[in-house]
């Protein structure tokens, strides 16, 4: 199994649509006994949670955020965990808005120190 997300920094490699997680957002996970969560923030997104499970190498979890038009929004997401061969983790996700129509994959890979 991949290491631990426990304590990562993790941010999107390319921009999603207007109004929704972008390469500025910054991801802190958390992990513990197969529970994971998260807190966000970042571009157009002033604050974000997400919370769910981790068996071995998949993670499945809900999220909601608040963003700079001061709109909420929550959705579903199911990622893979892949640790890259620089030793960085990448989670290769398939999310979907439950709060509003839209759904599509994105790749977020953690940030180290000199990234920012």
């Amino acid at each position: 199994m991949p290491r631990s997300l426990d304590g990562l920094v993790l941010a999107p490699v390319a921009d999603q649509a207007p109004g929704q997680v972008g390469t500025r957002t910054r991801f802190a996970y958390r992990e513990q006994d197969g529970v994971i969560w998260a807190d966000y923030a970042g571009g157009d997104v002033v604050r974000g949670h997400l919370v769910g499970t981790r068996q071995g190498d998949r993670l499945d979890f809900r999220y909601v955020q608040l963003k700079q038009d001061a709109t909420t929004s929550s959705g579903h997401c199911a990622s893979t965990v892949v640790e890259l061969p620089d030793g960085r983790v990448r989670l290769e996700e398939t999310w979907e808005w439950e709060s509003q129509t839209g759904s599509g994959t994105s790749i977020v890979e953690q940030v180290t120190e000199h990234d920012g």
